[in-house]
């Protein structure tokens, strides 16, 4: 048993955000329709990692999900995906702002075939406003959102964080709008559009930052792993690697003091608020507590600093994560055989619902896979099907 099952999904969406919104739908059983133009299919398909000439990426994004070739640039394509419109339950798409109605497939539109239609779009900047219009990647989001100006090191320039962060919050953004539209759906019957924009999103997730600035008219800057409203908050250096620790409160602090043999800073006027610690922490706060660190070994580390009940994490590589014992007891690396990639493994399903599997049970369709066995649970017959092929429109 998985929550969404019975929900049908028509998916239009291609790169990574949309695709990442759609396959937590898929892993949560709905019935996922990905919709590709004939011969073409997702421009994901041309993006690395490969292995026998397919694209891992787009494996790893659209798993659980059917495959459907449909040209909705032709009128009999942008038919049929009507006809398919009059069964489904959603639609996601994130098309360049305006391209759907060109084709006369837009919300005011397909509403009037589904008025239970929940229409759920992804753009870089929303659907309306002087920056709608344009195209946007996820590097262009976290630059637009702030996101980068706060990212990295004081001297040193902007970065980006490391994993597409504009792409897949945005579309978790738009897979909670969609689950709560459904819910809406099922009280009042009505279905609704939803927009989500990737800078939104970013602009959304920069927390105190953004309070920072309307509350002290302070633009915040990079300031490396420190967070500028707790400390000590950062990463560290033991004998043998790095690590990072939260002090949250002025308890864990306390007990930081005390392992280190150093009582005289937690007694600090300086430092004996969360506040003087923030204002106070560089360069002094931070090389008292990194002149300990640095005598020390992780092992010892881990046990001291978990044993005082403070947050800990080592810095680990992605093999190390992957590797680690927590993430495959949790599912969190599951392994999967795709039909031209072979034997892979894929991230799992971070979403657990108790009482529910949360295997990943299909690989990504190739273009097209299920399209004769998909248009016929819509009522085409062969023939019709056969027709539809010969013409290009599948």
């Amino acid at each position: 048993m998985k929550l969404l099952e019975n929900v049908v999904v028509l998916d239009l969406t291609q790169a990574y955000s949309g695709p990442f919104c759609t396959m937590h739908l898929a892993d949560h059983g709905a019935t996922v329709i990905k919709v590709e133009r004939p011969g073409v299919g997702d421009q994901s398909r041309t993006w690395g990692p490969f292995k026998n000439g397919y694209s891992a990426y787009y494996a790893f994004l659209n798993r659980n999900k059917k495959g459907l070739s449909l040209n909705i640039a032709t009128e009999k394509g942008q038919a049929v995906l009507r006809e398919l419109v009059r069964k489904a339950d959603v639609l996601c798409e994130n098309f360049r702002v305006g391209t759907l109605e060109k084709y006369g497939l837009g919300y005011e539109e397909l509403k009037k075939i589904n008025p239970a239609l929940i229409y759920a779009s992804i753009s870089g900047y929303g659907l309306e406003g002087p920056l709608a219009s344009r195209p946007a990647y996820d590097i262009v989001a976290q630059a637009m959102s702030g996101l980068m100006s706060i990212t990295g090191y004081a001297d040193a320039p902007p970065v980006k964080v490391g994993p597409s962060v504009g792409d897949n919050y945005t579309g978790a953004y738009l897979a909670l709008g969609v689950s709560m539209a459904l819910y809406r759906r099922g009280v009042s019957g009505e279905g609704c559009r939803i927009d989500v924009a990737m800078v939104d999103t970013l602009f959304s997730m920069l927390e105190n930052a953004v309070v920072t600035y309307t509350v002290k008219d302070v633009d915040p800057q990079r300031m490396g792993n420190i967070d500028p409203g707790i400390a000590p908050f950062d990463s560290f250096e033991g004998g043998d690697g790095m690590f990072v620790m939260g002090v949250g409160t002025d308890k864990m602090w306390k007990a930081l003091c005390d392992l280190m043999g150093r009582p005289e800073l937690y007694a600090d006027p300086r430092y004996d608020s969360n506040e003087k610690r923030c204002e106070n922490y560089l360069p002094d706060l931070k090389e008292a507590v990194q002149a300990w660190t640095r005598t020390r070994q992780l092992d010892e580390l881990e046990t001291l600093i978990v044993g005082a009940v403070i947050p800990f994490g080592r810095i680990q590589s992605v093999g190390q994560a992957a590797e680690h014992p927590q993430m495959r007891l949790r599912g969190m690396v599951q392994d999967i055989t795709d039909p031209v990639i072979g034997p892979m493994r894929v991230p799992g399903i971070p979403i657990k619902v108790h009482g529910c599997s949360d295997a990943i049970e299909a690989p990504a369709p190739r273009i097209g896979e299920h399209t004769d066995e998909l248009l016929a649970g819509f009522g085409y017959d062969a023939a019709s099907i056969s027709a539809l092929r010969a013409e290009g429109v599948i």
